[in-house]
């Protein structure tokens, strides 16, 4: 099986990444259980990477590589919690997140054809990739969209985004109307309740 469960929410490729951890009625969900949703996942964030990248590394996925996904997401989602909760980041994750990144060195170079400068790396694709969604990550975690990073105030729910809009508070509209019938029931029992 190649399809990926986990939400596609239009975040950052980071956080898309970290999202691979999530809740589906209650219960926490692993979203790279194995190759196949690896794959699936890659193919449908294809679009953040450079053009055949995801494709190229899901050719090359071995089954240990399955590992190096999962420990940089639990990485980007340590440092999350900690961005959204003020803490400093732990040293063990910020490893993990930078070795990452720094297995595809990127350099630019001058191209004949639009867009005129382009970027290029000699990493194998499943590091590049690796690094592609480490940057990422670092990017949010230590530049000003940090500020903006938001764990999903949504009952159970365990994603997390970057709020572009002042008035919001969860990861998808499914959330926010779970969080609202929430409030509404517990309103009507305590009322009842009185």
């Amino acid at each position: 099986m190649e399809e990926t469960a986990a939400p596609a929410l239009g975040e950052p490729l980071g956080i898309e990444f970290c999202n691979t951890r999530y809740a589906s009625r209650g219960d926490v969900r692993e979203g790279l259980a194995g190759a196949g949703p690896l794959a699936g996942w890659l193919r449908a964030h294809a679009a953040a990477f450079d053009d055949g990248l995801a494709e190229a590394a899901v050719r090359d996925l071995a089954e240990i590589d399955l590992g190096r996904f999962v420990a940089l997401r639990d990485a980007i989602r340590a440092l999350a919690r900690q961005a959204v909760h003020g803490g400093d980041p732990l040293p063990e994750p910020l490893a993990v997140v930078n070795a990452a990144a720094a297995a595809a060195p990127r350099w630019p170079y001058l191209a004949l054809t639009p867009p005129m400068v382009a970027e290029e790396t000699a990493a194998p694709p499943v590091d590049a990739v690796l690094a592609a969604i480490a940057r990422s990550a670092i990017e949010i975690l230590g530049g000003p969209q940090r500020a903006d990073l938001r764990a999903c105030g949504g009952p159970g729910c365990v994603l997390f985004f970057v709020k572009h809009h002042p008035r919001r508070e969860w990861c998808s509209s499914g959330c926010g109307n779970r969080a609202r019938v929430s409030r509404h029931y517990e309103r009507h029992r305590t009322t009842r309740s009185s």
